[in-house]
């Protein structure tokens, strides 16, 4: 029998019973599309994650006070041994230096506060002021939108002006124009000297409902000329920002007089390490997503060797006739492993249409990333489970003896 007619016979076959042919096709599709959208789920997740860091900016590090320290300094400023240490204007300032520091190119020390702002009766509560340098906004990925940003003579002349955040100036003035006009922070009135670039938001929190102050006029007004919040370093090159990070911890341990044993009172936190984890959490995630989808598709491929099997059961005396006039072993074998091999590879081409169509929607506020890769690994495993699932029906089809195939009820 030529290969020709064992394939009319295969696609007669399936036309036949085509509610349950499309049932059957029905678990592989499944299995295929879950594969590529939740492969693409998990990408666009990682990416999602990677875009948020790089908002931060790849080559920044944080320096901020460790919780259940004992610096010598901490002592000093009160007198007992504090469970928090400081960190301090001249500590920010020794962190820029050419020889100790060779791989960070600038500081800006940050005071925060979270005080409420008013203008013309519509009142906001900011959720983070930052006092600080200018160089904080270089260091953070910061734009400015409209207007302009703080200067080294607003921070030394302590001058009353800030920069807000697109949340800040929506909920004040509307549609109005906020550069130039002033609003009381906290009762103290400040002037709005510019507008920041929208970031959106990251999770439940909205990076947009901030403002920038100049250190000096934050410290005067609201938090104190007390220790700072944090130290923002930005290293020469993201690929410097390991070195930087030795370079911070070895000043601040010298300046702190801790011994070499003792836990440091300070922490360094470093955007590119939380990049790597946070890129090594989001493939596990994915590979775990893909594992979910795959148990799907062998489902998929039981599905088809139960129905290959009833279908035998059903055609016995068929196949009787057939090998009763002549028909080889082999042309058996290949029309019941065409039928199984078709059902799944029309199943996966219809799970590959599924999935592309579901990545066009946002899944649970992630946007789906295409990985090629997965599309055609599920397309040629759906194949496979077809040639796996399919042989076992096939196989015990071409066993059968015609006269017992005859004799069948």
């Amino acid at each position: 029998m030529r290969i020709r007619e064992v394939f009319r016979f295969a696609f007669a076959g399936l036309k036949a019973n085509k509610l349950r042919s499309a049932l059957t096709t029905l678990g592989i599709l499944i299995g295929v599309g879950a594969v590529i959208l939740l492969v693409a789920v998990g990408k666009g997740s990682g990416a999602q994650v990677q875009a948020n860091i790089d908002k931060l900016g790849t080559n920044l590090l944080e320096v901020s006070r460790q919780a259940g320290g004992f610096g010598a300094r901490a002592s000093r400023n009160t007198g007992t041994q504090s469970t928090v240490s400081a960190l301090t204007l001249a500590d920010a300032q020794a962190l820029v230096d050419p020889v100790n520091a060779p791989d960070v190119l600038d500081e800006a020390p940050v005071v925060t506060a979270s005080p409420t702002a008013t203008y013309q009766g519509a009142t906001h509560p900011i959720a983070q002021l930052v006092g600080t340098y200018p160089a904080y906004l270089t260091a953070t990925n910061w734009q400015i939108a409209e207007g302009s940003s703080i200067t080294d003579d607003d921070v030394s002349q302590a001058r009353k002006v800030i920069v807000i955040g697109q949340t800040v100036a929506t909920d004040l003035f509307g549609t109005a124009d906020p550069v130039g006009q002033q609003v009381m922070i906290n009762s103290v009135p400040y002037s709005v000297e510019g507008v920041l670039q929208a970031k959106g938001s990251s999770g439940l929190q909205d990076a947009d409902d901030f403002a920038i102050a100049p250190l000096t006029t934050v410290q005067d007004s609201l938090s104190g000329f007390g220790s700072l919040s944090q130290i923002v370093v930005q290293a020469k090159s993201a690929g410097a920002t390991t070195a930087a990070q030795d370079e911070i911890t070895s000043i601040l341990t010298a300046r702190h007089h801790l011994s070499a044993t003792a836990s440091p009172d300070f922490r360094v936190l470093n955007q590119q390490s939380l990049l790597a984890t946070s890129s090594s959490t989001t493939h596990t995630f994915t590979v775990l997503l893909g594992a979910v989808a795959a148990i799907s598709l062998l489902v998929g491929g039981i599905g088809i060797t139960n129905i290959m099997l009833v279908t035998v059961t059903e055609r016995t005396r068929e196949i009787g006739i057939r090998k009763a006039l002549g028909a080889p072993r082999a042309a058996i074998l290949g029309q019941f492993l065409i039928e199984a091999v078709m059902l799944s590879l029309i199943g996966g081409a219809l799970g590959v249409a599924a999935g592309l169509i579901g990545t066009r929607f946002t899944v649970a506020g992630v946007k789906p990333v295409i990985v090629p890769a997965s599309i055609a690994l599920a397309f040629a495993v759906s194949a496979l489970i077809g040639l796996f699932f399919g042989s076992f029906p096939a196989n015990r089809a071409a066993k059968l003896h015609p006269i017992q195939a005859l004799r069948h009820e």
